[in-house]
């Protein structure tokens, strides 16, 4: 198989969607006579700094080729590590066509302007000469895994709020409430909501050292910048969502407080009840959800947004209808990954339906072993097989676990299944290194609230 003059082989081609182009796999083949060294060096919060040394081709047939390589290396990364300065270092071209993608009215713009909500900076893209290229300074502020004294934890979920009192490890008492956050515009439901959860937990137990919180979006030093739970919320009332955590935690007292994504809390209890790091937790839903935990089974603080990375180089894949881009993660690991391949499959859908309801219907017909059902969970495991290549070129990986109602029955099985094959026998190597599953007894028994609990370490 040929893309942009590079030649890459795929033996499990999907089975619904040939024309399918893994961007770990073909980014393999890409490097190979790839010679000239380039750097691409994203700077992120508290002046840290990851440094990604490579090469391009750097002729001028491939030239397509090298910029098709380095603004999809750089998108990734924005969505992974997320930043808000993105050095090219050794070729001044691709900085140059990357400066007029990544700004109001380029093609990159919702990445542009989402940078900007996220960091409250403005998204640059600088040129400098490869000897120039910034040193790397990686600060690891490594947080969860602490169990030691008393502690809140709350899991702010969409539909249900979570809270669990915790002494010493033991979650003591855990209730469950249900709320709206996603319809109400004022953030004061919210806080209100927030801070009755944390003193119905602290009324549990003698006092309170410590309050973790899982929360869906992205947060820098505690505060929602990106979140779907104030999704609401008007941006010019924003001043009180940032505050709305370290504000509830003042009313409880003076104690650490830490604000992670839900999707790293959930790799954090998969990996605290297996006892192991290296772990990416990602969930298959109404989008892909993903964390990851390191060695030490510590959350990084990487904003871990893959549903908006890509994963497919095809020039017509399926539109993000948020982001714009074109293959990326959210139309591979989701419930509309189901519903893109049912025209493919023979399979019509009641247009009236919901995408839960539309997910479902098809689920139906794979607990009936539907073949085409079946070809649509195949079709999403050899796309996940791929993608595991892709990760693992930026993740250090010893352990996927599978999530969401995507994951559930029979589909979840078949998804697995695929996605294995496509590992051992193209890659046996990173098979035997990196084992992908699904949550045991073991992974699920640490909650999220719990987990949440275990993210901040006491004061000395």
């Amino acid at each position: 198989m040929q893309y942009l003059g590079v030649n890459y082989e795929m033996k499990h081609a999907p089975k619904l969607d040939p024309t399918f182009i893994p961007f770990g796999v073909w980014r393999v083949a890409y490097l190979k006579d790839a010679k000239q060294p380039i750097a691409i060096a994203v700077e992120r919060d508290n002046g840290q700094i990851s440094v990604h040394k490579t090469f391009i081709h750097g002729t001028p047939e491939m030239l397509d080729a090298d910029y098709r390589y380095v603004e999809r290396y750089v998108k990734f990364l924005l969505w992974s590590i997320g930043g808000f300065k993105v050095y090219i270092c050794g070729c001044t071209e691709l900085a140059q066509r990357l400066q007029a993608a990544y700004k109001l009215g380029g093609e990159r713009e919702f990445d542009f302007t989402f940078v900007e909500q996220l960091y409250e900076k403005t998204l640059q893209i600088i040129d400098l000469p490869l000897e120039d290229c910034p040193a790397s300074n990686e600060q690891a502020q490594p947080m969860g895994g602490h169990m030691d004294g008393c502690r809140i934890g709350f899991d702010a979920g969409g539909s249900d709020r979570k809270v669990s009192a915790v002494i010493d490890g033991e979650c003591v008492y855990s209730e469950e409430v249900i709320w709206f956050p996603k319809l109400k515009e004022d953030p004061d439901y919210h806080y209100e909501h927030i801070l009755e959860a944390f003193k119905t937990a602290a009324s549990k137990m003698p006092r309170v050292d410590a309050i973790g919180v899982s929360s869906a979006g992205d947060y820098i030093d505690n505060e929602p910048r990106v979140a779907s739970l104030f999704i609401k919320v008007p941006r010019d009332n924003w001043d009180k969502v940032k505050t709305i955590y370290t504000r509830a935690a003042a009313a409880i007292g003076d104690v650490p407080l830490v604000v992670a994504n839900d999707g790293d809390v959930s790799a954090l209890a998969g990996a605290m009840g297996l006892g192991k790091g290296k772990m990416m937790g990602l969930a298959m839903g109404t989008s892909e959800a993903v964390g990851y935990v390191d060695a030490d089974k510590n959350v990084l603080g990487w904003i871990n947004e893959l549903a908006f990375a890509p994963v497919d180089l095809q020039p017509d894949a399926m539109q993000d209808e948020w982001s714009l881009d074109f293959g990326v993660g959210c139309k591979y690991f989701s419930q509309d990954a189901v519903i893109k391949l049912c025209p493919a499959a023979g399979i019509e859908l009641d247009e009236s339906l919901s995408l839960a309801e539309k997910l479902k219907a098809v689920q139906k017909l794979m607990e009936a072993d539907d073949p085409r059902a079946q070809a649509i969970f195949e079709t999403i495991g050899a796309y996940f097989g791929y993608t595991v290549v892709l990760y693992s070129q930026f993740y250090d990986l010893d352990y996927i676990m599978l999530m969401g109602r995507v994951m559930s029955g029979k589909g979840g099985d078949t998804i697995l299944r695929v996605c294995n094959e496509v590992l051992e026998q193209e890659y046996p190597e990173l098979a035997k290194k990196c084992l992908v599953t699904l949550p045991d007894e073991k992974m699920r028994r640490v909650g999220q609230a719990v987990a949440a609990a275990s993210l901040p370490q006491l004061k000395k």
